[in-house]
């Protein structure tokens, strides 16, 4: 059994932050007039509780803005003396590390492209040892749940203990309305495996275009994500990198003022009582859909040993599309999402072959 990681929250390391955490600033820190005025005005919110800026920028083909480097850590941290707000940017290996450590950066983070890679975070881990600074690890780009908490181990085990993740979404081959696919439910299962762990949304890379920002943010606070980390530019449309996803800091604010900070529970008695009476029925009803795919499994198994006896092929594709047409118009009728009832069936179908394949691959003892 794994060693559970020594965590501090974000509220020890940013005690002034409240629910949500904001984090703002630009892409790129592009020019020092660029990095100070999206700064101040920033700051001038009241609503933020640190600055980011990307000083070294990881782009996918050559040609495009690669960052400032060292030079921008130096409007970094002007920016960080006229506003009095601590600073933040990512580091890729040991080289940026010591450049950050040397120059005053508060608090570091790991990018999706570096997670991905264990030689990279083992040597910004290395890099690491014996300084106390917080460390934030955005998800890697692919959906490999596995590699991001080996990045939180990596660092949590190189005594870095002021550790969040940052959910950033994960590359798709298909586009579909977002730059990068939110897949909610790797944040949820991170956060059950370590309930201690702080986890920041970043919309403005989930989105990839700043009209969906408000809306990603809102979903991610009402999955108890604890903040945000929204890019901000004073001329948005004018960025050197990733114009579409950035928001002027006036629209921040408003994105902020919109927001509907819920907490994960309630002292209301009245909602305690209804809310166990609702569970129970739940759970109820969740023992009655065991019971439902357990006889379900069952049958499959008959129909399995019936095909075998007739040398009947385990696939009949013309059943198969009669049961998806049939069902998703039957959970239509009754309410549910056409995409949930596919999905399911999949599952319960992908079950099934399997539950047939053994029993058509069976071989018979012989007395």
């Amino acid at each position: 059994m794994k060693k559970a990681l020594q965590l501090q929250s974000i509220s020890t390391w940013l005690p002034t932050a409240s629910k949500p955490v904001i984090i703002s600033g630009p892409c790129s820190a592009e020019t020092e007039d660029q990095m100070i005025a999206t700064a101040k005005q920033i700051a001038a919110t009241g609503k933020v509780h640190a600055l980011r800026a990307g000083i070294w920028k990881p782009r996918t083909r050559p040609g495009q803005y690669e960052g400032a480097g060292e030079e921008g850590l130096k409007w970094l941290i002007q920016a960080k003396k006229e506003t009095k707000l601590p600073v933040t940017t990512e580091v890729a290996n040991a080289a940026h590390v010591e450049a950050c450590l040397k120059a005053g950066v508060d608090i570091l983070w790991v990018g999706a492209r570096t997670t991905v890679n264990p030689f990279s975070v083992q040597e910004i881990a290395d890099a690491l040892k014996g300084v106390d600074i917080p460390v934030m690890v955005k998800n890697p780009v692919n959906p490999d749940l596995e590699l991001w908490i080996g990045a939180l181990e990596r660092l949590n085990k190189a005594g870095i203990t002021k550790l969040a993740a940052i959910h950033r979404g994960f590359s798709a081959f298909e586009k579909g309305p977002f730059r990068n696919a939110p897949m909610w439910d790797m944040g949820i299962e991170l956060k059950t495996r370590i309930p201690e762990l702080d986890i920041i949304c970043d919309p403005s890379h989930i989105a990839g275009n700043r009209e969906l920002i408000a809306l990603i943010s809102q979903k991610a606070l009402d999955l108890d994500m604890v903040g945000l980390m929204i890019e901000s530019h004073i001329n948005p449309d004018a960025a050197w990198s990733d114009a579409k996803q950035q928001v002027t800091p006036a629209a921040l604010s408003k994105i902020i003022d919109g927001l509907v900070v819920r907490t994960p529970s309630s002292d209301n008695k009245t909602f305690k009582d209804t809310l166990s009476i609702l569970r129970e029925q739940i759970d109820q009803l969740d023992d009655e859909i065991m019971q439902k795919l357990s006889q379900r499994m069952k049958i499959s198994e008959k129909i399995g040993q019936y095909k075998k006896e007739n040398n009947v092929t385990i696939l009949q594709v013309n059943r198969w599309e009669e049961i998806v047409e049939t069902r998703i118009n039957l959970g239509k009728a009754m309410g549910l999402n056409p995409e949930f009832t596919n999905e399911l069936l999949k599952l319960i179908h992908h079950e099934s072959i399997q539950v047939q394949t053994k029993i058509m691959n069976k071989v018979e003892e012989r007395v």
